[in-house]
């Protein structure tokens, strides 16, 4: 019923800067959230941060000095501004969306195809 396309990955050097983003389409009755998470190769997938329709964003300690998540609400579009970005933030990165599909108060979780974020010189 939804469907994330991410976009905004790429190699980029060490202290440079990233802009994610993620846009929801298909048939829902509400987002709650939209978030961002991380995995590593070998390493289990990670908390970037999150952004609920109805409250503050919030963010991993690892990236909550150099990251910023924001919304366009009437797009249903999230996106992750990373500057300052390091060799260990080098991961696939995913969006993940929070929906009540129907309007029924239960909700489903969808993840986009990821993005290869690579931090190197």
């Amino acid at each position: 019923q939804v469907q994330l396309v991410e976009s905004g990955g790429g190699l980029v050097q060490p202290g440079g800067s990233l802009r994610l983003s993620c846009a929801a389409s298909g048939t829902f009755f509400r987002i709650y959230s939209m978030n961002w998470y991380r995995q590593a190769p070998g390493k289990q997938r990670e908390f970037v941060a999150a952004f609920p329709f109805s409250g503050s964003a919030n963010y991993a300690d690892s990236v909550k000095d150099r990251f910023t998540i924001s919304r366009d609400n009437a797009k249903n579009t999230v996106y992750l501004q990373m500057n300052s970005l390091k060799p260990e933030d080098t991961a696939v990165y995913y969006c993940n969306v929070v929906v009540d599909a129907v309007g029924s108060g239960r909700t489903r979780n969808y993840w986009g195809q990821g993005t290869q974020v690579t931090v190197s010189s």
